[in-house]
């Protein structure tokens, strides 16, 4: 047992801005050894993602009082029993649903959730169904299994993915949740062909790495992408045409040049984003939506057009992946020079900023802002 300095969620559905009314609290609060299966990670570094945002909203309910952070990179410092492939000192990516590997979910090759991993990210457990986190004897939740808003973490062995000591913390981090979600929508879920033509709509951390991905990837074909970005910031358009774009519009242009493409990435989280993503898919293309919308918003498409047309709407959580097998390629291709995901990096914070830092998130002026551990 020791003691570590942690960002706790009390209750949701603070008023903004969250730096005056300050729903996460700095606590001193306990955490356990880890047990067997389970390692101990110091925290580096971990990411601020609209996830975490989600529940601070109440958009996304989970169980209270809980320590938020699942995209993050740390080393590992203490291995429970059983754990014999990493080692101690070893630089490892947080993953936020890990898998079982024993439901039929798990057997669908990523395109399932594992069940036994969602249902333990629901209960505020980890996958061995224990809470790790404590203060004053009362237990304390963990967010997707990771928690990483703290100085130290305990996670499942299935919760994390070793990376070469020659990763940078800041670039492992977003290799867990942001390029791994948006990477893996784009190429598990969207698959999609040389030439084609490429849509991301929506430039979060998680869409913007669907487009450094898209550049990566088009980079290696024959033949080329047409790769266009659509978001309702200039700035960000701005960002995503220095990053390699073909082409950046506001929604409002998108539809007023009845642009289409083949493969298009929805990542704004949004019903109208979504609407917009079916509208911009061309005839026999495949729209992908990973945005997180709050329970029970609703959209508007027409299925005709679906009919008529043989395009197809898929759903894809995590990325569709396997993060033992992709994380080990967006590495390989950070290695290379073809992902510099540096780029979507905005800004380090203290642990004692992190109401600010939601503030910067929630306003949408932000790709990817990380909380980063002396």
């Amino acid at each position: 047992m020791r003691t570590i300095t942690a960002a706790v969620l009390h209750a949701s559905g603070a008023s903004r801005p969250y730096a005056q009314s300050k729903p996460l609290v700095l606590s001193e609060i306990q955490l356990a050894d880890p047990g067997p299966g389970e390692v101990l990670v110091r925290i580096e570094a971990a990411g601020l993602c609209h996830s975490d945002l989600s529940v601070i909203e109440g958009n996304r309910p989970r169980p209270l009082p809980m320590v938020l952070g699942h995209e993050a990179a740390g080393i590992i410092e203490m291995l429970g029993e059983g754990v014999t492939d990493l080692h101690l000192g070893q630089r490892v990516v947080s993953v936020f649903l890990p898998r079982c590997e024993k439901c039929a979910a798990c057997a669908t090759g990523g395109k399932l959730p594992c069940t036994a991993g969602s249902a333990s990210n629901a209960a505020g457990e980890l996958l061995t169904g224990t809470r790790r986190l404590s203060s004053e004897g009362q237990p304390i939740n963990h967010h997707l299994g990771v928690s990483a808003f703290a100085s130290h973490a305990v996670l499942d062995r299935r919760s994390v993915v070793p990376v070469g000591q020659d990763v940078p913390a800041e670039v492992a981090a977003v290799l867990g949740c942001a390029v791994l979600t948006g990477g893996g929508a784009l190429l598990n879920a969207g698959k999609p062909k040389p030439g084609q033509t490429l849509m991301v709509i929506g430039l979060g951390g998680v869409g913007m790495a669907a487009l450094l991905v898209a550049i990566a990837q088009s980079a290696k074909w024959p033949e080329p992408a047409r790769l266009i970005a659509v978001d309702m910031n200039p700035e960000k358009l701005r960002s995503a045409l220095e990053f390699g774009a073909s082409e950046a519009y506001t929604p409002e242009q998108l539809r007023s040049a009845e642009i289409t493409a083949d493969v298009v990435i929805e990542a704004a989280g949004h019903p109208r984003a979504f609407e917009a993503a079916v509208r911009a898919t061309a005839s026999g293309g495949t729209t992908v939506t990973v945005g997180l919308p709050p329970p029970g918003a609703l959209a508007e498409i027409e299925p005709l057009a679906l009919t008529s047309s043989a395009r197809t709407i898929i759903g894809s959580y995590l990325g569709s992946a396997i993060p033992a097998r992709d994380i080990p390629y967006y590495e390989s291709l950070w290695r290379s020079g073809l992902l510099p995901v540096e780029k979507l990096l905005c800004g380090n914070r203290a642990l004692s900023e992190i109401n600010e830092a939601f503030d910067q998130l929630a306003d949408g002026s932000t790709i990817r802002q990380l909380i980063t551990f002396p």
